[in-house]
Protein backbone atom coordinates (compact mmCIF):
# COMPACT_ATOMS: atom_id res chain seq x y z
CA UNK A 1 0.00 0.00 0.00
CA UNK A 2 1.19 3.12 -1.06
CA UNK A 3 1.36 5.78 1.89
CA UNK A 4 -0.93 9.05 1.59
CA UNK A 5 0.98 12.40 2.47
CA UNK A 6 -1.06 13.90 5.06
CA UNK A 7 -0.23 17.52 7.39
CA UNK A 8 3.25 17.46 6.11
CA UNK A 9 3.84 13.61 6.71
CA UNK A 10 3.06 10.58 5.32
CA UNK A 11 0.50 8.47 7.45
CA UNK A 12 -1.21 5.64 6.29
CA UNK A 13 -4.36 5.46 4.01
CA UNK A 14 -7.50 3.85 6.09
CA UNK A 15 -10.85 2.48 4.36
CA UNK A 16 -13.86 0.84 5.07
CA UNK A 17 -17.52 0.22 5.41
CA UNK A 18 -19.18 2.23 8.34
CA UNK A 19 -23.38 1.18 9.26
CA UNK A 20 -25.55 4.04 9.88
CA UNK A 21 -27.98 2.61 12.36
CA UNK A 22 -30.78 3.75 14.19
CA UNK A 23 -35.09 4.03 14.61
CA UNK A 24 -36.98 5.63 11.92
CA UNK A 25 -36.51 9.18 11.53
CA UNK A 26 -33.35 9.25 13.72
CA UNK A 27 -31.96 11.06 10.62
CA UNK A 28 -30.31 8.21 9.40
CA UNK A 29 -30.78 9.48 5.38
CA UNK A 30 -29.95 12.92 5.70
CA UNK A 31 -26.75 12.33 7.23
CA UNK A 32 -25.79 10.27 4.61
CA UNK A 33 -26.54 13.03 2.23
CA UNK A 34 -24.65 15.50 4.10
CA UNK A 35 -21.30 13.79 4.80
CA UNK A 36 -21.44 12.46 0.84
CA UNK A 37 -21.91 16.15 0.05
CA UNK A 38 -24.61 14.65 -2.49
CA UNK A 39 -28.23 13.77 -2.26
CA UNK A 40 -28.21 10.30 -3.03
CA UNK A 41 -30.96 9.09 -0.18
CA UNK A 42 -34.63 10.05 -0.09
CA UNK A 43 -35.45 11.83 2.93
CA UNK A 44 -38.66 12.33 4.63
CA UNK A 45 -40.31 13.10 7.69
CA UNK A 46 -42.39 9.40 7.18
CA UNK A 47 -40.79 6.56 9.11
CA UNK A 48 -39.67 3.66 6.46
CA UNK A 49 -38.45 6.34 3.98
CA UNK A 50 -35.01 4.26 3.56
CA UNK A 51 -36.04 0.11 2.33
CA UNK A 52 -32.86 -0.60 1.27
CA UNK A 53 -29.23 -0.43 1.87
CA UNK A 54 -27.68 2.57 0.08
CA UNK A 55 -23.84 3.25 -0.19
CA UNK A 56 -22.29 6.54 0.02
CA UNK A 57 -18.50 7.27 -0.59
CA UNK A 58 -16.41 9.70 1.02
CA UNK A 59 -13.36 10.37 -0.10
CA UNK A 60 -10.45 12.33 1.74
CA UNK A 61 -6.92 12.65 1.52
CA UNK A 62 -6.16 10.57 4.04
CA UNK A 63 -8.97 7.79 4.26
CA UNK A 64 -12.49 6.26 2.15
CA UNK A 65 -15.12 6.18 4.05
CA UNK A 66 -17.86 3.53 2.66
CA UNK A 67 -20.99 4.92 4.65
CA UNK A 68 -24.07 1.61 4.61
CA UNK A 69 -26.86 3.64 5.02
CA UNK A 70 -30.02 1.27 6.10
CA UNK A 71 -33.65 0.66 7.04
CA UNK A 72 -34.61 2.04 10.44
CA UNK A 73 -35.26 -0.55 12.98
CA UNK A 74 -38.44 -1.66 13.19
CA UNK A 75 -40.58 -4.11 14.01
CA UNK A 76 -40.98 -6.52 10.60
CA UNK A 77 -44.30 -7.33 9.21
CA UNK A 78 -45.08 -8.01 5.54
CA UNK A 79 -42.46 -9.44 3.53
CA UNK A 80 -41.09 -5.64 2.89
CA UNK A 81 -40.45 -5.25 6.25
CA UNK A 82 -38.85 -8.56 7.10
CA UNK A 83 -36.33 -7.91 4.28
CA UNK A 84 -35.62 -4.25 5.07
CA UNK A 85 -35.12 -5.86 8.68
CA UNK A 86 -32.43 -8.63 7.07
CA UNK A 87 -30.67 -5.44 5.47
CA UNK A 88 -29.80 -4.02 8.70
CA UNK A 89 -28.79 -7.38 9.88
CA UNK A 90 -26.46 -7.93 6.66
CA UNK A 91 -25.05 -4.15 7.31
CA UNK A 92 -23.83 -5.16 10.46
CA UNK A 93 -22.00 -8.09 10.03
CA UNK A 94 -20.11 -7.08 7.09
CA UNK A 95 -18.68 -3.38 8.32
CA UNK A 96 -15.76 -2.25 10.00
CA UNK A 97 -17.33 0.39 12.46
CA UNK A 98 -21.12 0.69 13.23
CA UNK A 99 -22.41 4.30 13.92
CA UNK A 100 -25.83 4.39 16.32
CA UNK A 101 -27.63 7.67 15.27
CA UNK A 102 -30.26 8.91 17.87
CA UNK A 103 -32.68 11.45 17.38
CA UNK A 104 -31.20 13.54 20.83
CA UNK A 105 -34.74 15.61 20.73
CA UNK A 106 -36.97 12.25 21.45
CA UNK A 107 -37.76 10.48 24.87
CA UNK A 108 -35.79 7.05 25.31
CA UNK A 109 -38.50 4.59 24.09
CA UNK A 110 -38.13 0.55 23.94
CA UNK A 111 -37.09 1.11 20.35
CA UNK A 112 -34.07 2.93 21.27
CA UNK A 113 -33.27 0.34 23.58
CA UNK A 114 -33.73 -2.55 20.70
CA UNK A 115 -31.59 -0.70 18.63
CA UNK A 116 -28.44 -0.38 21.02
CA UNK A 117 -28.74 -4.04 21.80
CA UNK A 118 -28.47 -4.62 18.06
CA UNK A 119 -25.00 -2.72 18.76
CA UNK A 120 -23.83 -4.60 21.19
CA UNK A 121 -24.74 -8.12 19.56
CA UNK A 122 -22.68 -6.59 16.32
CA UNK A 123 -19.43 -6.47 18.80
CA UNK A 124 -18.22 -4.16 16.40
CA UNK A 125 -16.26 -0.84 17.49
CA UNK A 126 -19.15 1.90 17.62
CA UNK A 127 -19.76 5.91 17.30
CA UNK A 128 -22.57 6.96 19.43
CA UNK A 129 -24.28 10.35 17.11
CA UNK A 130 -26.69 12.18 19.04
CA UNK A 131 -28.54 13.65 16.42
CA UNK A 132 -30.91 16.79 15.97
CA UNK A 133 -28.67 18.82 18.61
CA UNK A 134 -30.70 22.31 16.54
CA UNK A 135 -33.94 20.63 18.11
CA UNK A 136 -32.82 20.98 21.53
CA UNK A 137 -33.38 23.89 23.89
CA UNK A 138 -32.44 22.43 26.64
CA UNK A 139 -28.56 21.01 26.60
CA UNK A 140 -28.66 19.53 29.77
CA UNK A 141 -30.89 17.07 28.23
CA UNK A 142 -27.92 15.82 25.89
CA UNK A 143 -25.41 14.90 28.93
CA UNK A 144 -28.07 13.08 30.77
CA UNK A 145 -28.76 10.91 27.80
CA UNK A 146 -24.55 10.91 26.86
CA UNK A 147 -24.43 9.21 30.57
CA UNK A 148 -26.96 6.70 29.70
CA UNK A 149 -25.58 5.13 26.55
CA UNK A 150 -21.88 5.48 28.17
CA UNK A 151 -23.25 3.47 31.20
CA UNK A 152 -24.83 0.72 28.37
CA UNK A 153 -21.68 0.51 26.12
CA UNK A 154 -18.40 0.96 25.45
CA UNK A 155 -18.59 3.78 22.42
CA UNK A 156 -15.24 4.23 20.23
CA UNK A 157 -16.78 8.21 20.64
CA UNK A 158 -19.52 10.26 21.55
CA UNK A 159 -20.61 13.18 19.19
CA UNK A 160 -23.29 15.08 19.19
CA UNK A 161 -24.45 16.32 15.72
CA UNK A 162 -26.88 18.64 13.45
CA UNK A 163 -27.02 16.20 10.03
CA UNK A 164 -29.42 19.82 9.08
CA UNK A 165 -27.23 22.25 10.07
CA UNK A 166 -23.63 20.49 9.22
CA UNK A 167 -22.35 21.05 13.12
CA UNK A 168 -20.09 19.08 13.62
CA UNK A 169 -19.77 16.94 10.48
CA UNK A 170 -16.28 17.16 10.05
CA UNK A 171 -14.99 16.15 13.28
CA UNK A 172 -17.45 13.02 12.43
CA UNK A 173 -15.41 12.48 9.55
CA UNK A 174 -12.25 12.39 11.14
CA UNK A 175 -13.47 10.22 13.71
CA UNK A 176 -14.52 7.66 11.52
CA UNK A 177 -11.37 7.82 8.78
CA UNK A 178 -9.27 7.03 12.86
CA UNK A 179 -11.88 4.10 13.15
CA UNK A 180 -11.14 2.17 9.89
CA UNK A 181 -8.36 -0.43 8.69
CA UNK A 182 -5.57 0.47 7.12
CA UNK A 183 -6.08 -0.56 3.01
CA UNK A 184 -6.41 0.82 -0.54
CA UNK A 185 -9.07 2.83 -1.61
CA UNK A 186 -12.50 0.85 -2.25
CA UNK A 187 -13.86 2.62 -4.84
CA UNK A 188 -12.72 5.03 -7.64
CA UNK A 189 -12.12 8.67 -6.16
CA UNK A 190 -15.10 10.53 -8.07
CA UNK A 191 -17.87 7.91 -7.35
CA UNK A 192 -20.21 8.51 -4.75
CA UNK A 193 -22.56 5.88 -4.21
CA UNK A 194 -23.27 2.39 -5.55
CA UNK A 195 -26.99 3.35 -6.96
CA UNK A 196 -27.68 3.54 -10.53
CA UNK A 197 -29.28 6.69 -12.03
CA UNK A 198 -32.59 5.00 -12.21
CA UNK A 199 -32.57 3.81 -9.04
CA UNK A 200 -31.61 7.42 -7.92
CA UNK A 201 -34.72 8.67 -10.44
CA UNK A 202 -37.12 6.87 -8.30
CA UNK A 203 -36.24 7.38 -5.35
CA UNK A 204 -36.47 11.02 -6.29
CA UNK A 205 -39.61 10.60 -6.99
CA UNK A 206 -40.78 8.67 -3.93
CA UNK A 207 -39.64 11.45 -1.62
CA UNK A 208 -41.78 13.70 -3.40
CA UNK A 209 -44.46 11.54 -3.12
CA UNK A 210 -44.02 11.34 0.70
CA UNK A 211 -43.99 15.31 0.71
CA UNK A 212 -47.48 15.49 -0.59
CA UNK A 213 -49.67 12.65 0.75
CA UNK A 214 -51.24 11.73 3.75
CA UNK A 215 -49.67 9.49 6.42
CA UNK A 216 -51.42 6.38 4.78
CA UNK A 217 -49.97 6.44 1.57
CA UNK A 218 -46.30 6.47 2.33
CA UNK A 219 -45.98 2.62 2.89
CA UNK A 220 -48.15 1.13 0.19
CA UNK A 221 -46.61 2.78 -2.80
CA UNK A 222 -42.55 2.21 -4.57
CA UNK A 223 -41.45 3.49 -7.36
CA UNK A 224 -39.82 1.68 -10.13
CA UNK A 225 -37.84 3.51 -13.50
CA UNK A 226 -39.01 1.18 -15.98
CA UNK A 227 -37.68 3.50 -19.16
CA UNK A 228 -34.80 5.73 -19.45
CA UNK A 229 -33.77 7.17 -22.88
CA UNK A 230 -30.68 9.18 -23.35
CA UNK A 231 -32.09 11.37 -26.02
CA UNK A 232 -29.78 13.86 -26.42
CA UNK A 233 -26.60 14.70 -24.74
CA UNK A 234 -28.38 17.21 -22.80
CA UNK A 235 -31.77 16.11 -22.75
CA UNK A 236 -33.07 12.74 -20.88
CA UNK A 237 -36.53 11.11 -21.19
CA UNK A 238 -37.44 9.11 -18.22
CA UNK A 239 -40.33 6.71 -17.50
CA UNK A 240 -41.40 5.88 -13.73
CA UNK A 241 -44.49 3.66 -12.16
CA UNK A 242 -45.98 4.34 -8.98
CA UNK A 243 -47.55 1.49 -7.37
CA UNK A 244 -49.92 1.35 -4.69
CA UNK A 245 -51.97 -1.30 -3.60
CA UNK A 246 -55.25 -0.39 -3.87
CA UNK A 247 -57.28 2.00 -5.94
CA UNK A 248 -58.43 4.30 -3.73
CA UNK A 249 -54.89 5.06 -3.46
CA UNK A 250 -53.90 5.61 -7.11
CA UNK A 251 -56.85 8.14 -6.14
CA UNK A 252 -55.10 9.86 -3.82
CA UNK A 253 -51.77 10.25 -5.78
CA UNK A 254 -53.28 11.16 -8.94
CA UNK A 255 -55.35 13.89 -7.07
CA UNK A 256 -58.12 16.14 -8.47
CA UNK A 257 -58.13 16.43 -12.14
CA UNK A 258 -54.34 14.56 -11.83
CA UNK A 259 -52.87 18.33 -10.17
CA UNK A 260 -51.26 16.12 -6.92
CA UNK A 261 -49.29 13.96 -9.70
CA UNK A 262 -48.49 17.08 -11.59
CA UNK A 263 -46.78 18.51 -8.65
CA UNK A 264 -45.08 14.94 -7.95
CA UNK A 265 -43.90 15.08 -11.06
CA UNK A 266 -42.25 18.94 -11.52
CA UNK A 267 -40.60 18.55 -8.51
CA UNK A 268 -38.82 15.49 -8.93
CA UNK A 269 -38.30 16.82 -12.29
CA UNK A 270 -36.66 19.48 -11.16
CA UNK A 271 -34.28 17.51 -8.26
CA UNK A 272 -33.71 14.98 -11.20
CA UNK A 273 -32.49 17.47 -13.69
CA UNK A 274 -30.13 19.18 -11.23
CA UNK A 275 -28.34 15.46 -10.51
CA UNK A 276 -27.93 14.94 -14.12
CA UNK A 277 -26.66 18.73 -15.31
CA UNK A 278 -29.56 18.43 -18.12
CA UNK A 279 -32.73 18.92 -18.83
CA UNK A 280 -34.76 16.21 -18.73
CA UNK A 281 -39.07 14.68 -19.46
CA UNK A 282 -40.18 13.12 -16.04
CA UNK A 283 -43.72 10.46 -17.34
CA UNK A 284 -45.24 9.30 -14.12
CA UNK A 285 -47.53 6.24 -14.19
CA UNK A 286 -49.51 4.79 -11.50
CA UNK A 287 -50.19 1.06 -11.15
CA UNK A 288 -52.22 -0.81 -8.74
CA UNK A 289 -50.91 -3.64 -7.97
CA UNK A 290 -52.35 -5.94 -4.35
CA UNK A 291 -50.41 -6.76 -2.00
CA UNK A 292 -47.05 -5.76 -3.72
CA UNK A 293 -44.86 -5.51 -0.45
CA UNK A 294 -45.80 -9.43 0.11
CA UNK A 295 -44.92 -10.25 -3.95
CA UNK A 296 -40.58 -11.52 -4.27
CA UNK A 297 -40.69 -10.55 -7.99
CA UNK A 298 -42.17 -6.86 -7.69
CA UNK A 299 -40.11 -6.55 -4.51
CA UNK A 300 -37.02 -7.99 -7.16
CA UNK A 301 -37.33 -5.23 -9.70
CA UNK A 302 -37.14 -2.71 -7.04
CA UNK A 303 -34.00 -3.48 -5.88
CA UNK A 304 -35.32 -4.41 -1.97
CA UNK A 305 -33.81 -8.06 -1.55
Amino acid sequence: MTPKKKANSFEPFHAGYVALIGRPNAGKSTLLNRLVGEKIAAVSNKPQTTRFKILGIVTRPEGQIVLVDTPGVHKPGYELNRRMMAAVHDALLSVDLVCLIRDASAATGNGDRFVLDLVKQSEKPALLLLNKTDKLKDKSKLLTLIEWYRAEHDWQATIPVSALNGDQIEALLAEMVDHLPESEPLFAEDELTDQPIRALAAEIVREKILETTGEEIPYVTAVVTEQWEEVREDFTRIHCVIFVERESQKKIVIGHGAQRLKQIGMRARREIEKLLGHRSHLQLFVKVEADWRERDHLLNEMGIK
